[in-house]
């Protein structure tokens, strides 16, 4: 049983937690370059979006807009591939810890994906709205 007062009861922690500087961010790269492959191979729906951003990104560079305007509409397209990243984490762990039909794991599981869903409309706000003015 956890003690807080007691170290050798400590749950274990990452090796990794220790590091720090450049060998931190050295790691945190290699951990994150891995995360987006696992996430390119295994979910559809984030190939989906990549392939949607790989369109709307140079469009957005060549559409007559502002450079902020620009911004904006490159940041709501990578903000979807970051919801989705965050998404698919969330079934992964939630999938990890059991298969079973649980209304909690639906309960999560639908709120990640009205958090995609609310950044594909952020999309087609913030493209509308600098494209229309």
């Amino acid at each position: 049983m956890y003690d807080p007062d007691n170290p050798g009861t400590r749950p274990e922690e990452s090796p990794h937690k220790g590091k720090t500087g450049l060998r931190r961010v050295w790691n945190a790269l290699f951990y994150s370059m891995a995360g987006l492959r696992a996430a390119y191979r295994h979910e559809d729906a984030f190939r989906q979006e990549v392939a949607l951003a790989a369109v709307l990104v140079p469009l957005a560079l060549l559409l007559p807009a502002s450079a902020v305007g620009r911004a904006m509409m490159i940041a709501s397209v990578l903000l979807v591939l970051i919801v989705e990243l965050l998404n698919s984490a969330v079934e992964a762990a939630i999938d990890r810890i059991s298969l079973e039909q649980h209304r909690l794991s639906k309960r999560a599981k639908d709120i990640g994906s009205a958090a995609v869903m609310l950044a594909l409309l952020n999309v087609l706000a913030v493209w509308s709205l600098v494209l229309l003015g």
